[in-house]
């Protein structure tokens, strides 16, 4: 697997962001997500305030530490798109992923148990056999 880069510009910073991929598109493949563009992401009941760093569900407020706040946006920011545990831990945590398999599992167990309406039975947080995770906005799961 490769490594992968999370650089966040505001949208006045359009030129730094030009100039970043026109850099680092010449030495390597650089593939650009944008991510949804709204403060507040809305979901079949769940809600996303990223102005406020604030998650509810069914309208009530859900506490998340860091790295599951974190994880929850990378994943519900870019839905259906699969990511590995180690894409995970290098953009949640900013660290190289030499043994992040555990700590990933473990925020992802959290974050179903928080935000799912059975942990068991996924709706949002759906497993990749043998690649990672991806945010479903699969009404039918």
């Amino acid at each position: 697997m490769g490594k992968m880069i999370v650089l966040t510009f505001a949208d006045s910073e359009e030129t730094a962001f030009q100039r970043a991929v026109s850099l680092l598109g010449g030495e390597f493949g650089v593939e650009t997500v944008q991510p949804v563009s709204s403060a507040v992401l809305s979901f079949h009941g769940l809600e996303i305030r990223q102005h406020q760093r604030r998650v509810l569900r069914d309208r009530r407020d859900v506490r998340l530490t860091r790295l599951e706040y974190g994880t929850l946006v990378l994943l519900a920011s870019n839905p259906e798109i699969v990511f590995t545990q180690s894409q995970i831990f290098e953009a949640v945590w900013s660290m190289d992923s030499d043994s992040c398999h555990s700590s990933v599992k473990n925020v992802i167990c959290n974050l179903r148990k928080k935000i799912e309406p059975d942990s068991k039975n996924p709706f949002y947080l759906k497993t990749v056999l043998g690649i990672g995770y991806k945010f479903s906005v699969d009404l039918l799961g």
